[in-house]
Order: C-alpha cells, then sequence, then structure tokens
C-alpha cells in the first residue's frame, strides 16, 4: 500500500506533481496589501519544505470589488499578480508546484454584507440573474446588477488575462473558483442563473461560460498552460427550488474534459455560501471568541444581519457535521466517467484515506485544506514511510470544529483557532 502516493504525475502541459498530496484551496488571510506574498509564503513554503507535491492558492479576485473577504488577494491586475513571483520562486525551490485558484465572489461580494466595504463600493453587486424576490430582502443594502452579454464576455476574457499573467509571474497552472456560491458557481446553478441569452436556460448554456474561459485561457497563456476547474454536483437548495443535480454535475465533468481543462475536482455545494461547504461543528468563535465578535459587529452593525448570518452558521452546521471522506461518492463517479486527472477533497484526514482513494484508483491526487492550519508540516505526517497502519497519530491535530472558518470570511489570518488544538500545538 502507498505505492501510488509517491507517483509522480504530469498535469496539463505545465505542472508536474513529484507526488500525489495537494494542499488544497482554503483562504489564507493573506489580504492585499503589499506583504501579501510574505503572508503567502509564510504557510507555502513550509508545507513545500515538508513534501506536499502541489498548492493550490486560495480564491484570488479578479476584479476590485467582488471580494467575498477582505483577506483576499487582488490580481485583477499584471503589477498585483507579478507581486506574487517571489513566493511562486520559494515555493518552487523546496519542490512542489503552485496554482493560483481564481473567482469572484458575485452576489455574495463582501460589499454585500461588510460595512466597511459597502459604504466604499463603486458599483452594484454583479450576479447571473436577480436573485428570487423572497431572497431580496437579504441584498437591500445594495444594488444588485444582472450582468448583460457584454459583460460576461468581459469576465470570461478576464479570466484569460489573469491566465497570462499567472504564467509570467511563475505560476504552474489556475484552478477556475466555479464553487461554494461564487460567481461562476451561480452561473452553472439553476437556482441563481434564470438568464434567456446564451449563458442561462438549458444546462448546456449554463456551463458555456467555463468553455469559453478555458478557451480564453488558452489564447492568452498559452494552449498548454495547466487549466483545471471544480465541478459542483448534486447541489443543496431549498425544497421546491431548482439545484444541480447529480447527472448534471457529472454531464459538467465529461463536458469540460472535451473542452480542454487538464483535472477536474467534484465538490459538495450550496447554493448559500453555508458550513454546508466545511462540514463539521457549528463555528461557535465568531460569538464566542471576542476578537471575531469585535470584528463582526464592525463588518455588520445592524443586529438583524448579524442573527441572519449566524443562524446560517448555526443551521449549516448542524445539517452538516463531518463525515469522513465526505466527497467519495462524487470523486468516485467522476473518476469512471472523465479520462483526465481527478482530485479527491473533502474530509480527508488520514494517511489510511488517502492510500486507499489513490490505490484503490477512486482518484488521481488528493487534497486536504484547514487542516494545514493545525498542522503546518502535515506532509511529513501523510507521506511518511515508517509509520504503521492504525497509528493514532496518524488523524493529525484537526478536530474539524470550524472556529476557524468566521475567522476567513472577516480577513483574518488563515489559523487554527480551536484552543485546545493549538494548546496541544505549542506542546509539540
Amino acid at each position: 500500500m502507498g505505492a501510488t502516493l509517491h507517483t509522480p504525475l504530469q498535469i496539463g502541459g505545465t505542472t508536474t506533481v513529484r507526488n500525489r498530496l495537494y494542499r488544497a484551496p482554503v483562504l489564507e488571510g493573506a489580504g492585499d496589501g503589499d506583504d501579501c506574498a510574505d503572508r503567502y509564503a509564510k504557510h507555502f513554503v513550509e508545507n513545500a519544505r515538508h513534501g506536499v507535491g502541489l498548492v493550490i492558492q486560495g480564491s484570488s479576485c479578479i476584479a476590485s470589488e467582488g471580494r467575498s473577504s477582505p483577506g483576499m488577494t487582488l490580481v485583477h491586475t499584471r503589477e498585483r499578480v507579478l507581486r506574487l513571483a517571489p513566493m511562486v520562486d520559494a515555493v518552487h525551490r523546496e519542490g512542489a508546484a503552485i496554482w493560483l485558484q481564481i473567482g469572484h465572489g458575485g452576489i455574495f461580494a463582501m460589499e454585500a454584507w461588510h460595512q466597511p466595504y459597502a459604504s466604499q463600493r463603486q458599483g452594484p453587486l454583479v450576479t447571473a440573474s436577480p436573485p428570487r424576490w423572497w431572497l431580496k430582502p437579504l441584498f437591500r443594502r445594495a444594488p444588485v446588477h444582472a450582468m448583460s452579454t457584454d459583460e460576461v464576455r468581459a469576465v470570461i476574457r478576464k479570466h484569460g488575462e489573469v491566465a497570462a499573467w499567472a504564467r509570467e509571474a511563475g505560476y504552474d497552472g489556475l484552478q477556475l473558483g466555479s464553487s461554494n456560491a461564487k460567481l461562476l458557481d451561480q452561473f452553472l446553478s439553476p437556482f441563481w442563473n434564470r438568464r434567456t441569452d446564451e449563458y442561462g436556460g438549458s444546462h448546456r448554456n449554463r456551463a458555456r461560460i467555463v468553455e469559453e474561459i478555458r478557451r480564453s485561457v488558452a489564447e492568452h497563456a498559452g494552449a498548454d498552460f495547466t487549466c483545471t476547474i471544480k465541478v459542483p454536483i448534486d447541489e443543496h437548495a431549498p425544497p421546491l427550488t431548482p439545484r444541480t443535480t447529480w447527472d448534471e454535475g457529472l454531464e459538467l465533468a465529461r463536458w469540460c474534459e472535451e473542452w480542454g481543462f487538464d483535472s477536474v475536482t467534484p465538490v459538495e455545494v450550496s447554493v448559500f455560501p453555508d458550513t454546508t461547504l466545511t462540514r463539521g461543528g457549528v463555528p461557535r468563535s465568531l460569538w464566542d471568541n471576542k476578537g471575531m465578535k469585535d470584528r463582526f459587529a464592525k463588518a455588520a452593525p445592524r443586529p438583524f444581519e448579524r442573527k441572519v448570518i449566524e443562524a446560517g452558521y448555526w443551521v449549516g452546521g448542524k445539517r452538516a457535521p463531518f463525515k469522513p471522506v465526505w466527497n467519495r461518492s462524487r470523486f468516485e463517479a467522476t473518476k469512471r466517467a472523465v479520462s483526465i486527472p481527478v482530485f479527491a477533497v473533502g474530509g480527508i484526514r488520514t494517511r489510511a484515506e488517502v492510500e486507499a482513494i489513490l490505490d484503490g484508483g477512486h482518484a488521481d491526487l488528493v487534497g486536504i485544506g484547514r487542516p494545514f492550519y493545525a498542522e503546518p508540516d502535515l506532509p511529513r505526517r501523510i507521506l511518511a514511510d515508517s509509520a504503521a497502519a492504525g497509528d493514532p497519530q496518524d488523524h493529525g491535530l484537526c478536530v474539524n470544529s470550524n472556529l476557524c472558518v468566521p475567522a476567513q470570511m472577516l480577513g483574518m489570518k488563515g489559523a487554527c483557532y480551536n484552543p485546545a488544538v493549538v494548546k496541544v500545538r505549542s506542546r509539540g
């Protein structure tokens, strides 16, 4: 067991990974200041030094307005992307590959709810279609604009431009942030997308935007530049409302292969950005941690708005408790449907789980995300050859409390905020 884990893999024309373990994209809280490259390096270089094969830098925004957290980094200009080149070089020197994940928050951009940013907003929130009538009260403080066909084409072109800058900065590839209720997910989902032009209506039309983004990436960055995508499968939505089905998700994965994407990552999604996306405990730190509570009060000064957000976190935590390898059925089905590499992610915590997925041929790379907050040296544990199967330490430090999730939303640094885990880590 474990032979596949240490086998290199070529993905697209510009990415070679030295093993099958990758750091899945999560927000690092690096922000958009001049020190953002150094903040990323503090995370990624250590991960690479301990052996991870690939790092996917968490969602960076392609527009000046559209970040879903103050901790996100803007990559909407060439200068913004090239400032990250020294960090990319440092990761490469430690032997790992690194991709840039890009996206846009759409209707859930922080300008919708984060008061300091909402007050400075230059334009409306953009989305595929106007929100359903019963959701409009949630966006009453911000105008919402359904993108015109020309504006959709401009976003498609922008993805290609950012890809070219990413290649210039030394990144090995690009991943589209097309899940987690972000803008591309809003186009893919029939819950949000009720357009009547070529980017709406049928499933094929709703998917057209990612087909054309793939073409734009090839045109701007080169056809060989590795381009990958997350594929939403079996979307959670309120009762009696349309959603992306299981079959549509698999169909999209097959289309992505036809359109030239170099790999796919099948994921569970919700039409709302709740903790369904980060299965685990209720993120009580939002109201129990004084620092987070104070930041939250400044971001959402109206009590009603805070209660709505808190309720979303509470319901998501109760509805979707932690489940080991929760996307298993999705990546196994996708692996049977396509011939390009399939990435597994979601609730994978132990070396035994990683080896079973890879040796069973259920996926080609295995990703772990938030546990890196508690264990920067996590690859050393997963990649070790000497530890016996069933070793208690194989489970690592993360206890899936979700106490780090509010910090991601509020723009705080990417770290473990569970006091018990931090205490254990400090002893080690």
